[in-house]
């Protein structure tokens, strides 16, 4: 089975980043940002994740693929294009319940929920969001109240991701006519929890202001919203910081072409990437598999995330003149939301050879995409990043009951 997805990609990251700098007469060594830019608290106690390689193979004429996982591969001066088989980084491996790019994007955001003494946080997402699920764990580890409003009605059996967060937070159904206006709808709800006395953020607000408001009584509700999938110019620093790592000389190195793939929902993780690969020279292209939205407003949220991420981290790289990201789709865009015929049967074949779960709506396509990039002839190294993402097979096994009932045994 062999699926084509829409893809967009960020390329020629190196070039466009040293062309801006010399034509300012500035030494990339002498700005250094990204370092300043990481000298901070963070969630996880270090950006490291496992590395394992998949080699890919196929039977002649049948046009079945196989995989091994190789879970201690060389990398540094020996890391390099060999034969067919791609690198995954296990970032579903991370945490039970907060585990691939969503700990990556809280990755800054939660040291500033204790240092600014935030009460309560809302945001929102699918009735099965990863994101929300990874929010209301990673609030209640820390003494926060979080309020999650998912998309749609609730189902008949709480389950997966949406049985974590009603578990670990404050659920609220939404409509989805109201849910498609998603700004009014956080900022109406936060409002309401924050009451007359408190106060309502945002995620920028956090990196604008000096600590807590001594003039704030004790007593009263300080509220912070979050975006739908952590949205936000902060969430690209956990993205900074994993780049950052990957790029030491003992793993992937500076010098390598890197061709990354990651499955997208908001994208937020794709841009992050792209943008961090950029800042540090890096000659990386990030590929990222469009599963959830059009071209267009990925286009739209990228651009949002560029500027944002300009005016408040890295003002001297003016991201959106750059040309960062060339988005491109694919022959047979996939259908939004939906789980294709032989989709579980593939997820289960690679659990079952591999040890690594995936799960069909999103890493699936991660996966299949860096299958596609290793027959390339190019010598680029192929990386996968495992967002996670794997409890979503619960709620999809609600949905589609033919699919998961009707596996050969």
């Amino acid at each position: 089975m062999k699926v084509q997805r829409s893809t967009f990609s960020t390329v020629n990251l190196k070039s466009n980043l040293h062309h801006f700098h010399s034509s300012q007469g500035i030494a990339i060594s002498e700005l250094d940002p990204v370092s300043r830019l990481l000298d901070r608290k963070w969630g996880l106690q270090s950006p490291a994740t496992p590395i394992h390689q998949i080699s890919v193979s196929s039977a002649k004429g049948i046009g079945k693929l196989s995989f091994l996982n190789n879970t201690r591969p060389r990398l540094g001066d020996e890391v390099s294009k060999k034969g067919s088989s791609f690198y995954i980084l296990r970032d579903d491996l991370l945490h039970p319940l907060v585990n691939g790019n969503k700990a990556r994007k809280l990755d800054a955001l939660l040291p500033l929920l204790q240092d600014h003494k935030i009460t309560d946080l809302v945001t929102c997402g699918g009735c099965q969001s990863a994101h929300s699920a990874a929010v209301a764990v990673s609030c209640a580890e820390r003494g926060v109240r979080s309020h999650l409003l998912l998309r749609g009605e609730q189902p008949e059996v709480l389950t997966g991701y949406n049985l974590v967060s009603t578990m670990y937070g404050n659920v609220e159904y939404v409509p989805r006519s109201r849910y498609a206006n998603r700004e009014e709808m956080l900022r109406t709800h936060a409002d309401l929890v924050a009451g007359e006395d408190g106060s309502v953020l945002s995620a920028k607000d956090l990196e604008a202001i000096d600590g807590f408001s001594t003039s704030q009584a004790a007593s009263s509700r300080k509220v912070l919203i979050v975006n739908e999938g952590a949205g936000d110019a902060l969430a690209l620093l956990g993205m900074f910081r994993l780049v950052k790592y990957l790029s030491e000389d003992h793993l992937l190195g500076k010098k390598s072409r890197v061709r990354f793939v990651v499955d997208a929902g908001t994208g937020t993780s794709a841009v992050g990437l792209g943008v961090a690969a950029m800042s540090l020279g890096l000659p990386w292209e990030i590929n990222a598999v469009m599963l959830a939205d059009t071209l267009e407003n990925y286009k739209r949220h990228e651009h949002r995330l560029l500027e944002e991420f300009r005016r408040q981290f890295l003002p001297s790289i003016v991201c959106s003149r750059l040309d960062t990201t060339k988005w491109a789709e694919r022959q047979r865009p996939r259908k939004f939301g939906k789980v294709l015929e032989g989709e579980v049967e593939m997820c289960r074949k690679i659990a079952q050879e591999t040890g690594v779960l995936v799960d069909p709506m999103y890493t699936l396509a991660a996966w299949e995409t860096a299958t596609e990039l290793v027959e390339d002839e190019d010598s680029s190294i192929v990386v996968m990043l495992h967002t996670g993402g794997t409890l979503g097979m619960f709620g999809l096994a609600q949905r589609y009951k033919s699919f998961f009932t009707n596996l050969k045994h």
